[in-house]
């Protein structure tokens, strides 16, 4: 099986879509943290791994570290979303 370049689709579709980003326990890791992406009634869209998210990030002051997470993951919503 090949493996396919991910796309993403552009930001401001991406904030039309995406109607929350919640921070979650891994239900199939213990102690492991996750960022899910919802669009509308609830569904689920996609996640992030949070760790991987936090260290892409970097060292951003507390106060932004939350918009700096939000555009971020909006900036990396693929494109199969669409299909769901």
């Amino acid at each position: 099986m090949g493996s396919e370049e991910v796309q993403f689709i552009p930001c401001e579709e991406a904030m039309a879509l995406v109607s929350a980003i919640q921070e979650e326990e891994d239900i199939d890791q213990p102690d492991h943290r996750i960022l899910t992406v919802y669009g509308e009634n609830e569904r689920e869209l996609c996640w992030f791994d949070f760790d991987e998210v936090m260290h892409d990030i970097g060292n951003v002051p507390e106060e932004d570290k939350k918009e700096a997470v939000n555009r971020y993951i909006l900036e990396r919503i693929p494109s199969w979303v669409k299909t769901l």
